[in-house]
């Protein structure tokens, strides 16, 4: 839906990730966030989600981060897919045309269905403690 999109898709054959590119150039300020167009509009198979996940390079060689990884769109989604980007960093974040900046993974839609109970202590084991208590 923007000039410059390109289809997402897998640099290998066993990649589970599509690499996800920005159109045009984008600068991201410093300690901003900034929603960053695909040029890409969607439409996921009903029973089916697409989640993007950061690109691990990006993440270690930059101050970018996808503020809400993973993201999450919907199979009702129709509009363009923007990637929610938080910048770290104490300098501005150039983002070139063309420039992969996130990976999508298409997944199998699951239901879950709660039930109220009184306790959970006897529902399977407990492993103890939670938030780093292992170390």
């Amino acid at each position: 839906c923007r000039p410059g999109a390109v289809v997402p898709s897998y640099a290998h054959l066993t990649d589970g990730g599509m690499d996800v590119t920005c159109p045009q150039e984008v600068t991201i300020p410093a300690g901003k966030t900034l929603i960053v167009p695909t040029g890409l509009k969607v439409a996921v198979p009903e029973g089916w989600m697409l989640l993007v996940f950061p690109r691990s390079g990006m993440s270690a060689k930059t101050g970018l981060r996808i503020a809400n990884s993973p993201g999450l769109i919907d199979a009702g989604y129709r509009d363009e897919v923007g990637i929610v980007m938080h910048n770290t960093a104490s300098e501005d974040a150039v983002i070139a045309a063309g420039m992969r900046i996130a990976q999508f993974v298409l997944v199998q839609r699951t239901e879950a269905r709660f039930i109220p109970v009184a306790s959970v202590a006897g529902i399977g084991d407990n492993r103890g403690g939670g938030f780093g208590h292992t170390g």
